[in-house]
């Protein structure tokens, strides 16, 4: 009776989860894999969009938001200044509190880089200058601080757009990757700050890749990929690297893959492969990452350079890959390419998408156009199926993560965060 009573509870309250979808608590939401539980969208939009719910002005800045508790939390920055975290109320957009710190420094494509990470009561920033903060929610304060470019010999040249290190939680780790001669990847106790571990320097110079975590016959294996040198058939040292992410040991690399300035994260594929997807030529590689006794082989399924991605990850639903693929020497636009490798469609310029955010829900896509307008998409390997679509930023490099909790879509510009109601 029971274990009847606790089923009873689970099941209802996995129901209450695809209701009022989850939290999302950093980059790419509670999988970081763009998806949501969050069901009941709408499936049409008046001419004018979603119901704005509420709007805050906010400096320049291409980090998105996390969402907690209730809780939206967001990094700003004035760059004559340094970075704040700024809190609001989900509900009403109230701005609850902040935290600030000196980080002076100017950069190409000013403002803020990424998105935080909340755990329990403590939420992580990164700012773009290298600066780690655990702050407590509940006190507001700082637990520890950290520079994760100078404190593993950096020096005092930053990578040309900064640090771009979204905090990846992982048990009781944080983990970023410095990329520095001293270190390639950095595991910190994320309570205390102390180093659990940190892994050789790799092969490649730094990027602006954050380290992700895929299957690879049952286990969790750290994916981190690493910038080349030169470009076209020129290009070289730059590399895919497995690790433990327990304890930072090397379990294997690939060389074959050279994109001067990768930005997307890996993405997990199912059944040990690993899609790395990036821009300036590179195109995409699908690789195979199969367990030999006690060590690990990886080899090259396919490449692809009609399939691409700039400033996010691909999404993958129902066997498809979906990536915005305008780029410096390319204007695809949103591009559909199936598992092994054959691209379906894309939309061109017809209608354009640039470096927007996207997630997945109820069987839909939002994505932005990485300018003004806000799509709803049906994924589908057949065509381009939008269903609807409205201008609801300022024109700009609108290039952030999207965030989705309670219903409530968050979307960041260059000016703004516009928080709109999604479902009926």
């Amino acid at each position: 009776m029971k274990n009847m009573a606790k089923l009873v509870t689970i099941l209802f309250a996995m129901s209450v989860t695809s209701l009022v979808g989850e939290d999302w608590p950093g980059i790419y939401g509670p999988r970081r894999d763009h998806t949501s539980m969050q069901k009941g969208l709408l499936r049409s939009w008046p001419q004018q969009g979603p119901k704005v719910l509420w709007t805050v002005p906010l400096g320049a800045g291409f980090g998105g938001p996390a969402v907690s508790g209730g809780n939206v939390y967001l990094l700003d920055r004035e760059e004559a200044v340094g970075d704040k975290l700024r809190v609001f109320d989900l509900a009403s957009g109230k701005e609850l509190w902040t935290f600030s710190y000196d980080a002076p420094g100017r950069f190409m494509f000013g403002g803020s880089r990424t998105t935080p990470a909340v755990d329990g009561e403590y939420v992580y920033i990164v700012g773009p200058l290298g600066d780690l903060h655990a702050l407590n929610t509940k006190t507001r304060k700082p637990v520890w601080r950290k520079n994760i470019w100078k404190d593993f010999g950096g020096g005092d040249r930053l990578p040309q757009w900064a640090i771009v290190q979204n905090p990846l939680i992982y048990g009781d780790l944080l983990i970023v990757a410095p990329q520095t001669s001293e270190a390639g990847v950095v595991a910190y106790d994320k309570l205390t700050g102390a180093v659990k571990w940190k892994s050789a320097a790799l092969s490649g110079i730094p990027g602006y890749v954050t380290p992700s975590i895929v299957k690879v016959a049952g286990e969790d294996h750290l994916v981190m990929i690493t910038a080349a040198v030169g470009r076209g058939r020129n290009a070289r040292d730059g590399s895919v690297n497995g690790l433990d992410p327990v304890s930072g040991k090397l379990l294997w690399t690939y060389t074959g893959y050279q994109c001067i300035i990768p930005v997307t994260q890996a993405v997990d594929a199912g059944q040990g492969r690993v899609l790395v997807a990036g821009a300036y030529g590179a195109g995409s590689v699908m690789l195979k990452v199969e367990k030999k006794g006690d060590t690990y082989a990886v080899s090259e399924l396919y490449r692809n350079p009609d399939f691409g991605s700039h400033t996010q990850p691909p999404v993958l639903h129902d066997g498809h890959f979906y990536s915005h693929y305008t780029i410096n020497e390319r204007s695809d636009g949103l591009v559909a390419m199936s598992m092994d490798g054959q691209v379906k469609w894309k939309t061109g310029q017809q209608p354009p998408f640039v470096r927007g955010g996207s997630i997945l829900a109820d069987g839909l896509l939002f994505m932005t156009d990485g300018n003004t307008r806000l799509y709803l998409v049906e994924p589908s390997p057949a065509a381009f199926k939008p269903l609807a679509s409205a201008v609801i930023l300022d024109p700009g490099d609108n290039w952030a993560p999207l965030a989705l909790a309670d219903g409530k879509l968050l979307v960041r510009g260059q000016k703004e965060l516009k928080v709109l109601q999604v479902v009926q």
